[in-house]
């Protein structure tokens, strides 16, 4: 098991000189390795950003959103290409940086909704770009983890059991489900029982309080989450997934309207320490 820290926290930029001071802190405090914001290509700016993290001594993943203009499941086909073309990019940074899992919700639109539930086409049209997505993720040794969020942002995915089913379609070595605490909470009925859903499928988790904010503060069931990640024999990254308000351009997409923490380092420290005693009595 590594703990890593999502660097959404203080930046949603992916640039060495940006990021360097922040993850020299990250592994002063004790970290693993970080998960790294991606959200445009630039192969030229990943080599720097992976050597640096090499000598920092820290382990990365990276995140990413697919948008309305890149939809991997639009009926438009220029735009499912655009998605699918946008993620292999992605992917060629994610090899260079040294980078394990690209994590997110790349199947859909994030906050893009039709008004219904999602149709069989949808499904379908998800599942054959994943499809070729995470065939170029394979050859380029990165894995995928595809997110389910919560029905207030997306609508094709929900729960782990959707995820799962997903990627069992996609069918592609090295692509599977994230398991995000944030929101199974608001999704799923037990969390043993979601967890369990995805026993074959998790290979990436986020821990994430309700409020998003520290992990151990809130009212996520951390007992029945560490014990059903140990009950299905979990053993990749546990990162720290929260956001506040030191990047206004997220405001609107996080909806973190009120300060729920006394720093950001703080935050990542009081989660960290959370993460070991409970990992270790769990």
């Amino acid at each position: 098991m590594k703990v890593g820290m999502n660097l959404l926290l203080w930046t949603d930029q992916f640039d060495a000189n940006t990021l360097a001071p922040i993850c020299r802190s990250v592994k002063e405090m004790g970290f693993d390795g970080v998960e790294l914001p991606l959200f445009a290509a630039d192969v030229a700016e990943a080599e720097r950003t992976g050597r640096l993290l090499d000598e920092i001594g820290l382990g990365r993943t990276a995140v990413t959103v697919r948008s309305p203009q890149d939809d991997p499941m639009s009926a438009d086909e220029a735009v499912r290409r655009r998605g699918i073309d946008t993620m292999k990019g992605l992917l060629d940074c994610c090899e260079v940086a040294g980078v394990e899992v690209l994590v997110g919700p790349v199947y859909a639109a994030l906050g893009q909704f039709s008004g219904k539930a999602p149709t069989a086409d949808e499904w379908a049209r998800a599942v054959e770009s994943m499809h070729e997505i995470a065939e170029y993720a394979r050859r380029k040794g990165v894995a995928i983890s595809v997110e389910p969020l919560n029905r207030f942002e997306i609508y094709l995915l929900n729960t782990v059991q959707d995820a799962a089913r997903f990627v069992t379609e996609v069918g592609v070595p090295g692509c599977g489900v994230l398991y995000d605490s944030f929101h199974a909470n608001i999704e799923e009925k037990r969390v043993s029982e979601a967890l369990a859903a995805g026993r074959t499928t998790i290979n990436h988790v986020h821990i994430s309080e309700n409020d998003r904010s520290t992990p151990g503060a809130g009212a996520v069931d951390w007992e029945a989450t560490f014990a059903g990640l140990k009950e299905i024999g979990y053993d990749g990254w546990l990162t720290i997934e929260a956001f506040g308000q030191a990047l206004p351009a997220l405001i609107p997409a996080t909806k973190i309207w009120r300060r729920m923490y006394e720093t950001e380092d703080q935050l990542a420290r009081d989660g960290l320490a959370f993460i070991h005693r409970k990992w270790g009595g769990a």
